[in-house]
This record gives structure tokens, C-alpha cells and sequence, in this order.
């Protein structure tokens, strides 16, 4: 049962999270405050160490901080940072990096590809999509929260959740 609660919970949210952003602009809370407490309870069920679990806990705050920063200076939205850090508490330090590696990686080329169908006419029968429209708005943002769902989906399988739940 756990390894199936492991298998699904997470790239689910992340998914979520990706289409949410891509549709609505906005990640709810829900995602972030769900991602915490399912790791909370892996942890403790997949038998993580009180030292792993502190590290992990240690580098969503620091993420949090920096991204936290970040939307205050009107860099990232609210539910980009949240995600962020609560995506940071599952993958802790020895995957941080590589996280926000591929999320910078996809950020780009997902920015760059906005950018691109933006100075395209938006297609005939797209245009009574309001998000089609919203995502088109060169006044807009950029669903940053699909790299880092995508991003998260990447490194997860190396997560010391994943290999406790599937004795990697």
C-alpha cells in the first residue's frame, strides 16, 4: 500500500499542479499543504531517520526563503514558490540541484516556446479558450509551475522516498 500511495500521490499533485498553472494561471495551496503532509507520512511510514527528515525539512525552509524572495520581487507567483519548496521537501539535498537544473532547463524552453506562439496568431478556433487567450497575452506570465512539476517528475524516482518505498 505504500508503494502505491509513493507510485501515485506525488506525480499526480505534480500533474495537477502543471495543468492547473497551465489552465488557470494559479497552483492552489491544497497542492502544496498535500505534498507536505503525504511526505510527512511516508517518511514516518517508509522509516526515514529523524537526521533525513531533517535535512529534508531544512531545505524546503531554505528553498521557501529564496523563492519567497523571489515573489516578492515579482519574479515568480505565490503558487510557483510554494510548490517549489514543497517539491524541495521530497527531494531533498542530494537532489536539489539536479532539480532545479531541469527545472531551468524546461523553464527555458517552455518560455521560449510562449514566446514563440505569442507573436502567432492565436488559432481560429482556440480563441474562445480563456486560458488559450490568457496564455497568449504577452502581458501574461509563464506557467512556471509546469517546469517544476516536470522537473519534480524527472528526479522523483531517485528521491531516498522512492527508494525506501521500492528498496532502490
Amino acid at each position: 500500500m505504500l508503494a502505491d500511495i509513493t507510485l501515485v500521490v506525488f506525480p499526480a499533485l505534480m500533474a495537477f499542479a502543471a495543468m492547473s498553472d497551465l489552465v488557470t494561471m494559479t497552483i492552489s495551496n491544497r497542492v502544496s499543504v498535500l505534498l507536505v503532509c503525504i511526505f510527512a507520512i511516508l517518511a514516518v511510514c517508509l522509516g526515514l531517520s529523524l537526521t533525513t527528515l531533517a535535512w529534508h525539512v531544512g531545505v524546503a525552509l531554505a528553498v521557501l526563503v529564496v523563492v519567497f524572495g523571489m515573489f516578492s520581487l515579482g519574479w515568480i507567483g505565490g503558487g510557483d514558490a510554494k510548490l517549489a519548496a514543497a517539491t524541495a521537501l521530497w527531494v531533498g539535498p542530494t537532489l536539489l540541484v539536479e532539480y532545479f537544473f531541469w527545472a531551468s532547463l524546461f523553464g527555458g524552453a517552455l518560455t521560449l516556446a510562449i514566446i514563440f506562439a505569442r507573436g502567432t496568431p492565436l488559432p481560429a478556433f482556440a480563441l474562445g479558450w480563456g486560458w488559450a487567450n490568457r496564455l497568449h497575452d504577452s502581458k501574461s506570465g509563464i506557467p512556471y509551475g509546469i517546469a517544476l512539476a516536470s522537473a519534480g517528475l524527472v528526479v522523483y524516482p531517485a528521491t531516498e522516498i522512492w527508494q525506501k518505498a521500492f528498496g532502490g
